[in-house]
């Protein structure tokens, strides 16, 4: 179920981006450590004066100490490995996942199709968000999975993420597959916060979603003023 025959690629884009809600902050403790090392070391400092450590950084044993990373921008990445429990295409909730994508544009499009999606389950009222976006690269190898039809079903993940959970026990770096909310883009699917260099801020981008439509009718970018 590895599927050792199957290619490991390098995606042709240089740029890899990800939209993340702005109401998320960076985490010291990820951002101001040098030395990845030393990380539990600062979370367990941290932790003599801050109660709600664990709620803002996560479980930091979710992810294998040659894994970690620290720096500015770690939060973006190390983030998705130590909170987890939400299901997605390429994950059953058990394990993190870093997703991003090879435009801004696909970036979006995943993001609302599952922010709606959300908002809908929920029958939020009309709301505005800001997203703010990040922009790295993906510095490992993917296993390719583009011609995998099975693991692009728009609304069943069962063997998307079945297959990723063999895939990450075998301890590959992610998958490189098309985007499914924009044909003709592609994204990635990391396992392993390695997989991708550490992220540097972005555009800001608004979305507004409208309760009565149930749908985000409006993407904005924002720029500054003055």
């Amino acid at each position: 179920m590895s599927d050792p025959q199957r290619v490991e690629r390098m995606p042709e884009w240089t740029r890899a981006y990800r939209l993340v809600n702005s109401a998320f902050p960076p985490i010291s403790v990820f951002e101001d450590t040098l030395d990845p090392e030393d990380l539990e070391l600062a979370y367990a400092i941290e932790a003599l004066t801050n109660d709600r450590l664990r709620d803002q950084v996560g479980e930091i044993v979710r992810v294998a100490p040659e894994d970690r990373v620290s720096g500015t921008g770690a939060t973006v990445v190390m983030a998705v490995f130590t909170h987890i429990g939400r299901s997605s295409r390429f994950s059953d909730g058990s394990f993190g996942v870093y997703y991003c994508a090879s435009s801004i544009e696909a970036a979006i499009a995943e993001t609302r199709y599952h922010q709606e999606r959300f908002w809908r389950a929920t029958q939020e009222a009309s709301i505005e968000i800001t997203m703010r976006s990040y922009v790295n690269k993906v510095v490992k190898p993917m296993i390719d999975v583009r011609d995998r039809a099975d693991l692009h079903d728009p609304n069943a993940y069962g063997p998307s993420q079945a297959f990723a959970v063999h895939q990450r026990n075998a301890n590959r770096w992610g998958l490189l597959y098309n985007s499914v909310r924009l044909p003709g883009h592609e994204c990635v699917a990391a396992f392993r916060p390695p997989a991708v260099s550490l992220p540097v801020q972005g555009q800001h981008f608004r979305y507004i979603w409208d309760g009565r439509s149930q749908r985000i009718n409006c993407v904005l970018k924002l720029s500054p003023v003055g």
